[in-house]
This record gives C-alpha cells, structure tokens and sequence, in this order.
C-alpha cells in the first residue's frame, strides 16, 4: 500500500469526522430538531470516511484519479448522512456535486466532459419527469425535491452511459432494505417513506468505482 493510498486514507478519517459535525449543524440551520452529537456517531463517520478514500485510492492506478474518487465518496457520504436522518438533499450540497463531477472531468478526464455535461442534464430531467408523473398518477409525491439535483451530480461524475447503472444500483440497495425490514420482522408498506438519496448515492458510487454494468471499465 503506497504512501499516497494511506494519506488519503487518513484524510477520511478526518473528513468522517467533519461529516458527522457538519451534517448537525445543517440540519439545525433548517430547523430540523437537532440530534446530539456523540462519539460513537464521530467514529462511526470518521471509519466511513476512511473507508470510502482508501477504496477509491485502491481502485484508480492514478492519483489524481484516487483523489478526485475520494472527494466523491465523501460527498456521497455527507448527502447520504444528511439524507438518511432528515429526508433532505440540500441544494448546498446536491449542486457542489454537480460541480465537482465536471471539474474532474475537465482536469482528469476531458475527454469525458461532453457525456458527463449531458448526464448531468439527462440525469436531473429523468428524475424530475419520473417525480412528476408519480405525483399526476398518484396524486402524491413520491421523490423528494432534492433527488433530481442528486441524479444531476451522478450523471456529471459518471456520464450519461451510467445513469441506469446508478438506478439500477439505487434499486437493488432499495429492495435489500426492504427485504431485511422484511425479515426482521419490521412492517413495511407502500406509505413508508424511504430515503432515496442514500440509494442513488450507492449508485452514484458503485458506478464510478466499476463503470457502468456491462460496459469495460476504462482509466480505473
């Protein structure tokens, strides 16, 4: 394991930590009862962090490919975190995704900018039409306002080749969720609501890290 590979590892600790504390206090800024903060959540988050860099770092030969997958990973985390405890995807987090996925592009990989520039579009028009008729058929919501942002950011850091992919992955980690709610003895019915950002942030990561299902994974 080379020494870049454990920076970025250690990074993520530090990172994981910030997660933990920024998430609380964005939560709080929009008057959302505000959870106590603890240490088992700062070490929870921090392992997460350091995970999810070394992962990245061990997935792409190149460091400028490893760092940028590490900064992708800890912005899915934190939209995941911020997700899963308020059902909430903020614009000021959603939209940096956005942007960092075309600034890889454009320093890392330029030949990819065009396809991420067009999954970005694609990516948050499929996701808003998919809200929209739900809501005409059903007469209710059923994705949050932030998940069109959200699918923005996955189609900017994968193209618009992996945007079914990423649904396809969001879908399985949806299923397994439910499956276990199942199996534990928990109920489940078509009114719980779900956090679908974690979902589609599983997605996001497992389609960048491995390219799009039955496609060649190139410059990983």
């Amino acid at each position: 394991m080379s020494a870049a590979t454990i920076g970025i590892g250690l990074a993520g600790l530090i990172v994981g930590v910030a997660v933990s504390r920024l998430s609380l206090w964005l939560a709080a800024t929009d008057e959302v009862p505000q959870k106590p903060s603890s240490l088992k959540r700062d070490a929870v988050l921090a392992l997460a962090g350091g995970g999810l860099g070394l992962w990245a770092a061990l997935a792409s030969p190149e460091l400028t490919i490893a760092l940028f997958g590490a900064l992708l990973g800890w912005q899915l985390l934190m939209l995941a975190v911020v997700d899963f405890e308020n059902f909430w995807l903020p614009d000021v987090l959603t939209w940096p995704l956005v942007a960092t996925g075309l600034l890889a592009a454009f320093l890392a990989e330029p030949e990819a900018l065009t396809a991420r520039a067009i999954g970005a579009v694609a990516g948050f028009a499929a996701l808003w039409l998919m809200g929209w008729l739900y809501r005409r058929m059903r007469g209710r919501d059923g994705l949050g306002g932030g998940d069109p942002f959200l699918m923005a950011g996955a189609g900017a850091w994968v193209g618009w080749m992996g945007l079914a992919s990423v649904m396809l992955w969001a879908g399985l980690a949806g299923i397994s969720l439910v499956i276990a709610r199942r199996v534990t003895g928990k109920a489940v019915s078509g009114q719980d609501a779900l956090p679908f950002g974690v979902f589609l942030a599983i997605g996001v990561w497992l389609t960048w890290l491995y390219g799009p299902l039955g496609m060649a994974v190139s410059g990983r």
